[in-house]
């Protein structure tokens, strides 16, 4: 049974998130229906990340298994014809080894997270940044990111309903950039916990725009506390950018 991996760009606002729900539309339902109509077949796709409800993706990866065995560049195109009424694109098809697991074999997780800083709302963007009107200071923020890199204790930054096992984590990445009136921040690590990235950059814009020190920060992780950290930032500004596999 041939496997293949997908890479999917997705705006997330039209779905409750990835994972497949009772109460509304998946983007895991969309592309399986998709793969449906196309051969017929009624087959799980497996994600990299399971992205929440509001969240897009830059490049998700994904594999299917499917009965028959299908040229990559026909999948693609077939699936992108059968996606058209949604807002998901399959970027890439490639045939893999059946040993190859989109969410277990990943070695790292990446994610974007966008912010337009300026008095002015979004209208292209709307609904894929956070919008925040007062000047953040990068350089500080940046200054307080790095205290989180490493592997440390991330119950502060984790969401009441996360089902991970173990607060430990080995945060890889976590860098800033502004570009124009947008701030980029990357985060990468091989797992992440529910909603850490928002809580991280909730608590970083709270350096950001003066109203914490830098040193807060690691005072923060310490703690081990949720109600220490800053808001979890909205899901619109977050993307998933990619994951990274052995070759």
């Amino acid at each position: 049974m041939p496997r293949y991996r997908l890479t999917l760009e997705y705006d997330g606002r039209a779905f409750l998130g990835w994972q497949r729900q009772a109460s509304g539309p998946s983007i895991q339902q969309a592309v399986e229906e998709a793969i449906h109509a196309f051969c017929g077949e009624t087959r799980t796709v497996h994600a990299a990340g399971r992205t929440d409800a509001g969240v897009h993706a830059l490049a998700q990866v994904a594999h299917v298994d499917l009965e028959r065995d299908f040229p990559p560049e026909r999948v693609m195109g077939a699936l992108n014809a059968h996606l058209r009424p949604h807002p998901v694109a399959v970027l890439e098809v490639r045939r893999v080894t059946t040993d190859f697991h989109a969410r277990f074999s990943a070695g790292e997780r990446r994610y974007l997270y966008r912010i337009l800083n300026r008095r002015a709302p979004p209208a292209l963007d709307r609904g894929r940044v956070w919008h925040l009107v007062r000047p953040l200071e990068v350089e500080r923020m940046q200054e307080a990111a790095g205290l989180l890199l490493g592997r440390h204790d991330f119950t502060s930054f984790r969401d009441s309903q996360c089902q991970a096992r173990s607060p430990l984590k080995t945060l890889r990445r976590l860098h800033l950039q502004r570009r124009g009136e947008i701030v980029e921040i990357h985060a990468a690590a091989r797992s992440f916990l529910h909603h850490q990235v928002r809580i991280m950059v909730g608590t970083l814009v709270q350096v950001g725009t003066g109203r914490r020190p830098i040193s807060w920060v690691a005072e923060v992780l310490a703690a081990r506390d949720r109600s220490r950290a800053g808001p979890t930032a909205p899901a619109e500004g977050l993307y998933f950018a990619g994951a990274d596999y052995d070759p």
